[in-house]
């Protein structure tokens, strides 16, 4: 099993906008849980890669790669 990529980019931006806010929510109020939660969002939005995308099996990417 691979990560292909399954967000398209309003899905992106709105996963870089909460990661955002959890980093200075974490900052805020000192929580290293924050902090662990934006950075696999950070992760989600680098890769174009939902898990949750992957075990429904949906898509929103508009790339669909060649076999």
């Amino acid at each position: 099993m691979y990560m292909k990529k399954n967000m398209g980019l309003p899905d992106r931006i709105v996963r870089l906008v909460i990661a955002l806010l959890l980093f200075a929510y974490g900052v805020w109020q000192g929580s290293w849980i924050a902090y662990f939660i934006g950075l696999f969002v950070v992760f989600e939005y680098a890769f174009s890669w939902c898990i949750v995308y992957q075990l429904m099996g949906k898509s929103t990417c508009k790339y669909k790669p060649k076999k």
